[in-house]
């Protein structure tokens, strides 16, 4: 069986004297996909942001390595808040060789001319796609994301998790996802962990992704589609 890489045991978080995370405890293995779900407001952001030592909190957090790289929520990631520089300026700061990041460009589909680029002239797409190219530019063990199709349209957010699960098999990478579309669960998650401040279920998604659970996490009026993959 693979070996446990995160162990959260009894974390608790409040932020401005607010509770945001109670008593929560879960693990995850080498080579895992978590799926992280929960509505708005649910304290999966801080979840990530807690896991990378960015949010004091009580309880523990063991991981098993130090190779991990995350990538905010698309609004941390706004180009308009951006200094106004080159696609391979911004890679710079990595500490990687040039071979290195073109490399890992055309892996996610891009020319490398785009290197040349700056951040302001590229489309949702290419600016998606050069950001998962930066998260995986160290060749991280694991990988941090929250909603990472966050703006693009459909045909977009299925590129880029058909180019995270290629990722996932090649690189033999460990992921924790935030999401909100469930047919991301079904088509990528190996776990998922059901989150409104504290654990309300965890689980494969064959066992835990019931009308039941949705609805608990949700609230009522969920329509509930089983895959049929």
């Amino acid at each position: 069986m693979p070996k446990v890489i995160l162990e959260v045991k009894n974390l608790n978080v409040k932020l401005n004297g607010e509770e945001i995370i109670r008593n929560l405890s879960f693990k995850v293995r080498e080579g895992e996909v978590l799926v992280i779900l929960g509505p708005n407001g649910a304290g999966k952001t801080t979840l990530l942001r807690t896991l990378l030592g960015l949010v004091p909190y009580e309880g523990e957090i063991i991981w098993r390595t130090k190779n991990i790289s995350y990538l905010p929520p698309q609004e941390l990631v706004q180009r308009k808040n951006l200094p106004p520089i080159s696609v391979k300026e911004f890679f710079e700061f990595k500490k990687v060789s040039l071979e290195k990041i073109k490399k890992i460009i055309k892996a996610v589909g891009l020319d490398e001319s785009i290197l040349k680029k700056r951040f302001g002239t590229l489309s949702t797409g290419e600016f998606q796609r050069m950001i998962i190219a930066w998260a995986l530019v160290k060749d991280p063990s694991v990988l941090l994301f929250d909603e990472p199709t966050a703006g693009i349209d459909i045909g977009g957010e299925e590129t880029i998790y058909t180019l995270l699960h290629k990722f996932w098999k090649e690189k033999k990478l460990t992921i924790l996802l935030v999401t909100h579309d469930l047919n991301v669960v079904w088509e990528h998650a190996t776990n998922v962990l059901c989150l409104n401040k504290k654990k309300l279920c965890y689980g494969s998604p064959l066992k835990i992704l019931t009308p039941k659970n949705l609805e608990k996490l949700y609230g009522v009026g969920i329509k509930f589609y089983k895959h049929k993959g």
